[in-house]
């Protein structure tokens, strides 16, 4: 199978039929064979009982319901699993992405051999203050922490081997940068590929200004990862033990130096009158604690397990 276009949504009914349409027109045009995943995340409208219709018209068309929201990474996560196709394919639901670039998308896969190839919108159509602005900044920020130079992280058209999609973990909302964790995994030529952008045609967008924020905050997390994820101890014992040792070796001095002036009669207070005393100890237990972050970090690193992230409530074709 050449293509398997996963399609991750939240009450899109209007525009469901048409995206099918349009896709399917791009598939026989090319000769591909394809599948199409359409993952519903929880939808309150009809959006899933068009899919049930669509996949009767139409076996390449596969679907699966989550019981509730889950988020765009839960969503892409249950497509990129049940992905058959050489090449997979990611892109939004709104009409937004145009089926019309994944030809180009696809020779960029097999024939330039890049393993991920991401959609960079150029030219946008939303608001400049709302979206423009501080998806510059998101970018920009992206880039400089993970090496990854792309100027489009958040764009939801995207290409890659299914190589890839088997070996990454897109968890909470990581969706944003499945380029770092593909590089992080190994994955080196990533390229990128300008796309044109649409205007929203139906309904309004899901996202709000709160993304940019859980965007900075998961760039942090990701950028944890992608250094101490593997080996949680080299951060956290590093830090503990070298806290452990300045608290400890100025509690040592603390004491030695009350031997010293009892010894020679000089006038002294109190250990625990002596503020610097507490200082140490703090560093010592602060040291500890972090210490045992790093042991615990390890531990959990052995046991995790990838189960109970979504539950889904139905399938279809798969």
């Amino acid at each position: 199978m050449n293509l398997s276009i996963v399609i991750p949504l939240l009450n899109e009914e209007e525009s469901l039929q048409e995206l099918h349409n349009w896709i399917v027109s791009v598939m026989k045009t090319n000769n591909y064979t394809y599948e199409v995943i359409f993952i519903d995340d929880g939808s309150t409208d009809s959006s899933w009982q068009i899919i049930e219709r669509l996949s009767t018209e139409n076996d390449n068309i596969k679907g699966v319901r989550f019981l509730k929201n889950f988020g765009k990474s839960q969503a892409l996560h249950a497509g990129f699993a049940r992905a058959n196709g050489d090449v997979v394919i990611t892109m939004d639901a709104d009409l937004q992405d145009n089926p019309e670039e994944i030809p180009e998308l696809y020779n960029m896969i097999i024939n330039q051999q890049f393993d991920l190839v991401s959609g960079w919108k150029k030219k946008r159509y939303d608001s400049v203050f709302a979206k423009n602005l501080p998806s510059k900044l998101f970018n920009w920020a992206a880039r400089k922490t993970s090496d990854v130079q792309l100027n489009d992280f958040n764009c939801g058209l995207k290409a890659y081997k299914n190589i890839v999609v088997k070996n990454i973990e897109v968890s909470g909302e990581m969706h944003r940068y499945i380029p770092v964790l593909a590089k992080n995994a190994g994955f080196g030529k990533i390229g990128e590929k300008v796309v044109k952008h649409q205007a929203r045609k139906y309904g309004e967008t899901k996202f709000g200004m709160d993304r940019f924020i859980n965007g900075f905050l998961d760039l942090i997390t990701i950028w944890f990862l992608s250094r101490f994820g593997k080996r949680p101890m080299h951060l956290f014992g590093a830090l503990g033990s070298g806290m452990f040792v300045i608290g400890f070796i100025a509690a040592l001095f603390i004491g030695i130096n009350k031997l010293i002036r009892l010894y020679y009669h000089y006038p002294t207070m109190k250990v625990t009158e002596n503020p610097w005393f507490f200082i140490s100890l703090t560093t010592m237990v602060l040291g500890t604690q972090l210490f045992l972050a790093g042991f615990l970090g390890e531990i959990i690193l052995k046991t995790k397990s990838n189960e109970g992230r979504y539950k889904i409530s139905k399938e279809i074709n798969l």
